[in-house]
């Protein structure tokens, strides 16, 4: 008898040819479609439409001949995902909701509904892998045991790779899931799509908030964030930065408040900057935005290089290369840092290399990780541009991503 596989089929051409993939393999596939979200305020008009998702999953699964069930997880989808985002920009910080989407509705209720139809599995249409190793332990009586452990790996395609979208979740969910397309290339992807005749192979990636689609964010915001104008302050590139040396000592006595520097947001309130500009809300802004300024007559773009959320100040830098973009090193507090691999779990006072990422697509960068009791600091080899408190950083040995945790600072 096959074994039962439900494939959340959201009607982009990944999850289609995935869904192909298992039953060339021998699975019974089960689609299942999932609606999260039915506010179109501040939706770009066209742009990923859920009534044209649906008509398009159903076509395809009408295509490969395999059952098709609709749920709506919109309920949870408010509370824990779109809730939390606008908690997190009222504070002044920058959530991922794909990241959120993944932990909170594709790998839990999505999970229970799939157990629900009888699945074996559930596989979605990331482009990533996964791998199973045993684990070899030993207890304090000397008794050797092993463990089954399961390896996140990135996709092939390192311009598709999405593990940093998964970076939140655990062994339970890993041990489940299947992910058909990861071994492939976009460009592959869609031509097994053209072959089959699939109708959304030559459908564009989606993009956007997750099951939300292309918004307007400051209008999606307003929805239950206030406008409160504001003022829009250019801070010189010849600002007094704190100036910090390029690397630290493993070994330094004082390490800790060394990276605390490191790691500081920089304050630029009391400074004495130009005000070039008015804002509807600091709430509004992340740093390194360029765009919904609206300010023009620069020599270079503006960014933003800082807020104030009780002050209601956004502060700006002009060029790409302004150094108020750019920092060594950021924290992580220990009640938001989650470990893929268990087994791998740092100790206070532990240090180790990792490559790490901080924003989908980015190059891995090197860096070193420290541990102590109320956090871990990441300190970079080089400066990263545009750290924001609220996006995740995620960390790497080679292509196995291991963890990853909230920036705080």
């Amino acid at each position: 008898m096959a074994q039962k596989v439900v494939i959340g089929l959201s009607g982009g051409v990944d999850s289609s040819v995935a869904a192909y993939l298992l039953k060339e393999q021998g699975y019974e596939v089960i689609a299942l479609f999932m609606v999260n979200w039915h506010d179109t305020t501040g939706v770009l008009d066209g742009d990923c439409p859920a009534e044209h998702d649906r008509l398009l999953a159903q076509l395809v699964a009408r295509k490969l001949d395999i059952e098709f069930h609709e749920v709506d997880f919109s309920e949870d989808y408010s509370k824990r995902v779109v809730d939390y985002m606008f908690a997190e920009y009222e504070k002044g910080r920058t959530p991922n909701p794909d990241v959120l989407c993944n932990r909170e509705i594709k790998f839990d209720p999505f999970i229970k509904k799939a157990e629900e139809l009888g699945a074996d599995f559930f596989a979605t249409g990331h482009y990533c892998r996964k791998e199973e190793i045993e684990i070899e332990s030993v207890d304090s009586a000397g008794e050797k045991s092993t463990k089954t452990m399961y390896r996140l790996l990135g996709g092939v395609d390192n311009n598709k790779d999405q593990s940093y979208f998964l970076c939140q979740l655990n062994q339970k969910q890993l041990e489940k899931v299947l992910f058909p397309i990861g071994h492939l290339e976009k460009p592959e992807v869609r031509r097994i799509a053209l072959e089959q005749g699939l109708a959304t192979a030559e459908r564009k990636d989606s993009q956007g908030i997750c099951f939300v689609g292309k918004v307007d964010l400051p209008t999606f915001l307003q929805q239950k964030l206030k406008v409160k104008k504001g003022s829009i302050i250019e801070i010189p590139t010849n600002f007094n930065f704190p100036t910090l040396p390029d690397d630290i000592n493993n070994d330094d006595p004082n390490l800790e408040q060394l990276l605390e520097e490191y790691a500081k947001d920089f304050r630029f309130s009391g400074v004495d900057g130009k005000v070039v500009g008015m804002h509807d809300g600091a709430h509004f802004f992340t740093i390194g935005q360029r765009k919904g300024l609206h300010v023009g007559g620069k020599a270079e773009p503006l960014f933003v290089i800082g807020t104030d959320i009780e002050k209601n100040s956004v502060f700006v830098g002009m060029g790409k290369n302004h150094p108020g973009l750019y920092r060594k090193a950021l924290f992580i507090n220990h009640n938001e840092i989650h470990w893929i691999r268990p087994d791998l779990e740092m100790k206070p006072g532990e240090w180790r290399r990792y490559g790490t990422r901080i924003r989908y697509r980015q190059p891995i960068q090197e860096a070193r990780l420290f541990c102590f009791e109320k956090g871990i600091y990441i300190f970079f080899d080089k400066p990263q541009r545009g750290i924001a408190k609220g996006q995740f950083a995620a960390w790497y040995e080679g292509d196995e991503q291991l963890g990853s945790g909230v920036i705080n600072e």
